[in-house]
């Protein structure tokens, strides 16, 4: 795959989305899940969306089930979770797998385009990031994703130009978000 816009992801209801859709729009990516400590980054995911899609903000939320076993639900039963607790207007894509064999193919090519999360911001989050970087198997594999809640973001031209960690909340970066408006 030459570019993002080459893939076709597993939507929730079981249809496809063609990410050509999406072009000339910014992407936010994150893998989730409904129990994690990260979780309530939906909040903050909801701003900028709210905030930003009428002038071309898009987020793809996958849903993932590989760490700590924190998404355990059915798409939709993940779905009706964050519409209800968070009050999230973005869908939700079909639950999908980040690292490994499984791993799925838009994901394989996220993680050859930026490898590393960026630093994090402030102590806390580099002591966070210290912790989730000793878990088994990170590290195992070029752009391992460490944790739910990692963000990519994608300009209008369909180049992945950020890649923030689990530590990293969307208030972190909205002004980053911002300028690719």
């Amino acid at each position: 795959m030459a570019s993002i816009y080459d893939f076709k992801v597993k939507k929730r209801d079981g249809s496809e989305l063609d990410l050509a859709k999406l072009k000339d729009k910014v992407l936010i990516i994150v893998n989730t899940a409904t129990g994690c400590g990260f979780t309530p980054q939906y909040e903050g995911l909801e701003k900028l969306y709210t905030d930003l899609h009428k002038k071309g903000l898009e987020i793809l939320d996958f849903p993932c089930n590989q760490f700590g076993h924190q998404a355990p639900g059915s798409d939709d039963e993940i779905h009706e979770f964050c519409t209800a607790k968070y009050k999230t207007t973005f869908d939700q894509l079909a639950k999908i797998e980040v690292n490994g064999d499984k791993a799925e193919p838009l994901y394989k090519y996220l993680k050859e385009q930026i490898s590393e999360d960026t630093e994090p911001v402030g102590m806390k989050n580099k002591l966070a990031m210290k912790a989730i970087a000793k878990l088994p198997g990170v590290g195992k594999e070029k752009g391992f994703i460490k944790w739910n809640f990692t963000k990519f973001v994608v300009d209008r031209n369909g180049k992945v130009v950020y890649r923030f960690g689990p530590t990293d909340e969307p208030k972190d970066f909205a002004d980053k978000i911002k300028e690719l408006i």
